[in-house]
């Protein structure tokens, strides 16, 4: 790992993990390394930062530098959830109801999304 930043059980076993100004990684149960997605999603990160998983074990990355949250599904293209609002995202979780909590350090604030 190239400076690991935030950390996220998935289901099933194993975790993701975001680093810093490059890429976010999915490793198995045995914590060898399943994939990048930056390389199975063809997606440029700028500066990966929270991560989490939802109910439908999809990967949910906060994007610092660019100010966003995108979702990575299992099987599909990255979905671009919160686009605007957001001045600097950190930290984030997911709740199995359905909302997004995320940490902005610049507003001094958790933002929630449904």
């Amino acid at each position: 790992l190239q400076g690991p930043r935030y950390i996220s059980p998935v289901p099933g076993g194993g975790f993701v993990v975001s680093e810093e100004c490059g890429d976010v990684k999915v490793f198995m149960s045995s914590c060898k390394l399943l994939c990048s997605l930056s390389s199975k999603y063809g997606h440029q990160f700028g500066n990966p930062a929270g991560v989490c998983v939802d109910t439908d074990g999809s990967i949910l990355v906060a994007d610092e530098q660019r100010r966003t949250v995108h979702l990575f599904p299992e099987h599909g293209a990255p979905i671009c959830l919160v686009s605007t609002g957001l001045r600097r995202p950190a930290g984030m979780a997911c709740s199995s109801s359905g909302h997004l909590f995320v940490a902005d350090t610049v507003e001094n604030c958790v933002k929630v999304f449904k």
